[in-house]
């Protein structure tokens, strides 16, 4: 009888220790891992560019489609520029990323919208960046969708559904390229 006894604890011991459900998928955490370093080194890319003011590196950092989508990149892009007061020194995370990723008849597209605070000498600022980094089927979707830039303390007012700037009611708005609504 003790026999039986131990082996259950023992099966029941090894069933727990490799399920994944206990504590979230292994994969979920690594991709979430994965996730928060891809949109770091995409936003590092983008303050790399605007402390150079290197208009052809920030470009190469958005999408095809989404410089195709834009009205006047160049043009906001200098908007940028002189938007931003001061020397950025630093950023943190505001939250995030939020990750949408879905897989239909193989085709795999993941989504990562990420939000910082990005500090200058003189200001702080909110970004939020859209992301592509994966598009199996469209390689042109691939790269920087959209790159939101507020004020800090305006952040809220992009989520305010009468401003119109992401949501018009349950539709999500989408803007390509650099887009700095509230000025």
């Amino acid at each position: 009888m003790n026999k039986y006894i131990i082996i259950l604890i023992l099966m029941f011991s090894m069933f727990l220790l490799s399920s994944c459900m206990i504590g979230g998928s292994r994969t979920e955490m690594l991709s979430k891992d994965n996730t928060d370093k891809i949109a770091d080194a995409r936003l590092e890319q983008v303050i790399n560019a605007i402390k150079n003011k290197d208009k052809i590196d920030l470009k190469s950092i958005f999408s095809k489609k989404a410089l195709d989508d834009c009205d006047d990149f160049d043009g906001n892009t200098d908007y940028l520029f002189d938007f931003l007061q001061g020397e950025i020194d630093s950023w943190e995370k505001s939250g995030g990323p939020t990750e949408f990723e879905s897989i239909e008849k193989g085709h795999k597209t993941k989504e990562v919208s990420s939000y910082y605070y990005v500090n200058t000498s003189e200001k702080k600022y909110f970004f939020l960046l859209r992301d592509y980094p994966v598009d199996t089927e469209n390689p042109d979707n691939v790269g920087l969708y959209m790159l939101l830039v507020v004020k800090a303390e305006d952040r809220e007012k992009i989520y305010d559904l009468d401003q119109k700037i992401l949501y018009d009611g349950n539709k999500k708005l989408s803007h390509a390229g650099i887009y700095i609504p509230l000025e």
